[in-house]
């Protein structure tokens, strides 16, 4: 895993303090009145206290622990939205590992720049495919080119990574249904077809799926609601996926990322402009009315902010897909996030909603 930033260590730092004291003082009273309502003998807050400090710390920084690696030579991987962003990189970071590596790239009949830097790899290992996640035909024809070029395809296809994706932003009121269609159309449904296309070639090599999800898969946030519904539902057909496929010997792990906006530039000033203007004027007159212009304004000036944070470098995510392909005991949920964002999802899900909500919204 990439090392974590002076600021990513300052911050777990002060929320260990923070945790320490506030068990140190807050949790002894609570476990004695727990246990004297209960009628049993107070229970030894300080073995409590070590346990619940030693989860925190074997969860957030201790490193992850080697767990053996299956062969690489001869493995083949399909990558979905390889012409830019997360499955750019990611086919370049599988070639380097030896795998053959299938990338699918929307743009490549229109000589997009991702798909022709991937071409000019000249290797047996690199086959760059036409691939629109939303088109069935484009899909069948895909996995029947995978087939013609496996170098043996009863051996099956190792791994597929669903990274192939898209994110938008704006109010529920101000999202047309149309939107909330397109994002789950790629997001949701292209991941789902992808994978229905090649389990079969998958089983046959008891290998992986690899399904990109991200942080706002687990919990939700104000303006993205189109895209927190997507992955949401990447998370639940991952999960089933997962269960079904135990008897199968195919592992399936899902990769909730954190901000790399900056570094995938999924989302620019340029681009948060032009959602803008297509918001406001197709929305509603009441909608715009009763929220106000100024409003608007403060929560698109805040998306511009956004636009600049995050990591700037992609190799955790590509390291915890890396993983997830190469380890012969994969975890089924990789979180690659900064440890605040990794803090708050905890809060989140854990939490009682009235909490959570107190604390961040």
């Amino acid at each position: 895993m990439a090392p974590v930033s002076v600021f990513g260590a300052t911050l777990l730092v002060s929320f260990s303090v923070f945790l320490t004291v506030v068990l140190g003082f807050g949790l002894p009273a609570l476990l004695n009145a727990a246990m004297r309502m209960l009628g049993l003998p107070e229970t030894s807050v300080t073995e409590c206290i070590v346990v619940l400090y030693l989860v925190f710390v074997l969860c957030v920084a201790t490193p992850r622990l080697p767990r053996g690696l299956v062969e690489v030579k001869g493995k083949a991987v399909l990558i979905t939205g390889c012409d830019t962003g997360f499955g750019h990189a990611l086919a370049k970071h599988l070639h380097k590992l030896g795998f053959i590596v299938f990338a699918g790239c929307l743009l490549k009949d229109k000589d997009g720049e991702g798909a022709k830097e991937l071409e000019e790899f000249h290797s047996d290992r690199m086959k760059v495919i036409q691939l629109d996640v939303c088109s069935e035909e484009q899909v069948k024809q895909a996995v029947e080119y995978i087939k013609d070029n496996m170098e043996d395809s009863e051996r099956g296809l190792w791994a597929v990574v669903n990274n192939a994706g898209v994110s938008t932003f704006g109010e529920v009121e101000f999202t047309s249904m149309d939107t909330y269609k397109e994002v789950s159309e790629v997001n949701l449904w292209g991941t789902i077809r992808v994978t229905k296309a090649v389990l079969p070639l998958i089983r046959r090599a008891k290998g992986r799926v690899v399904n990109l999800a991200s942080m706002y898969a687990r919990m939700g946030n104000v303006m993205r609601s189109p895209y927190c519904i997507s992955k949401y539902g990447v998370e639940a057909f991952s999960d089933c996926l997962r269960y079904e496929m135990r008897g199968w010997g195919v592992k399936v792990s899902i990769i909730e990322p954190g901000n790399f906006i900056v570094a995938t530039g999924i989302l620019t000033r340029d681009i948060v402009a032009s959602t803008a203007n297509k918001l406001w004027n197709e929305a509603p007159s009441n909608v715009k009315e009763d929220y106000g212009k100024a409003h608007f304004e403060h929560h698109m000036g805040l998306m511009r902010s956004y636009c600049n944070s995050g990591h700037k470098d992609v190799a955790p995510v590509m390291d915890d897909i890396a993983d997830a392909i190469m380890s012969k005991r994969p975890y089924s949920r990789y979180t690659p996030m900064e440890p605040h964002w990794w803090i708050r999802l905890q809060l989140m899900t854990h939490l009682p909603g009235a909490i959570s909500d107190l604390l961040y919204f």
